[in-house]
């Protein structure tokens, strides 16, 4: 069986400890059971094959085949995000592929999302970082508010392009927020937001950073704003330099060329 261990933090460590110095083993605590854990359990075939027979069961009306109700390794990824349980699992999948079909993800192109994409606002890297992770950049200097769907589209192909980079099991994304040259009007909370979200509802467990890299003083207050519609993303964010990214992150020949000396 599996253990999570729950800690105190000093304050109330040091209250604990005034009150008494005697232990009483408590009858009744809490119930402990590996969907508590983020740890995966053995038996993951068995709980994808539940989650396959209660979306046919219940939810036949949504497209098979891949990204859809009976695709493994789509439902592993919902299963990992929601802890193991079946039940959320299937509700936040649900969701999702509904999403899919209505955003109309399986017919987004290259030519769909071409005037977009030739700002040179957001682009996927030819490489993977040094952690064996896809890369999107992000130039933010060059986003500027108003076409929102294209931008939503372009954002979403290319997740979607960097889901075919992956190798070896490896299912992760980093994503570097190139801040140099930013200014106000570039400023676009409603984008950041989609974003974020689209990594949350539709991509769970994709996403494991986000550089921001060489912020200027003007983008502070901006971070403060958007920091909590982020909520357990901010934690992923690292605001590093230019040096940090082409030091830590890559090879000499596989840095992105805006990041090369």
């Amino acid at each position: 069986m599996s253990h999570c261990v729950m800690m105190l933090s000093p304050p109330l460590a040091q209250h604990f400890k005034a009150v008494s110095t005697h232990y009483k083993k408590p009858t009744k605590v809490f119930k402990l059971g590996i969907r508590s854990c983020s740890v995966a359990p053995r038996n993951t075939h068995r709980l994808v094959a539940e989650v396959k027979e209660k979306l046919e069961k219940e939810q036949n009306s949504l497209p098979l085949g891949k990204y859809g109700r009976d695709d493994d390794q789509m439902i592993l990824w919902f299963l990992k995000d929601r802890k193991y349980s079946v039940e959320d699992a299937v509700s936040k999948l649900t969701k999702a592929i509904r999403w899919r079909k209505e955003f109309g993800v399986s017919k987004l192109s290259e030519e769909s999302v071409k005037r977009a994409a030739e700002t040179g606002k957001a682009y996927l890297h030819n490489y993977l970082d040094s952690r064996g992770r896809a890369v999107l950049v992000v130039e933010a200097s060059k986003h500027f508010p108003g076409e929102h769907f294209e931008d939503e589209k372009l954002c979403v192909f290319l997740i979607e392009k960097a889901l075919r980079k992956f190798r070896g099991g490896k299912q992760e994304i980093l994503v570097i927020v190139d801040l140099r040259g930013f200014r106000a009007e570039n400023t676009d909370i409603k984008f950041v937001t989609f974003v974020f979200d689209a990594f949350d509802c539709y991509y769970p467990r994709l996403l494991t950073e986000v550089l921001f890299v060489d912020a200027p003083f003007i983008f502070k207050p901006i971070w403060l704003m958007i920091k909590p519609l982020l909520k357990s993303y901010a934690s992923l964010v690292r605001f590093c330099s230019a040096k940090d990214v082409r030091k830590e992150y890559f090879r000499a020949d596989t840095i992105p060329a805006n990041f090369r000396e």
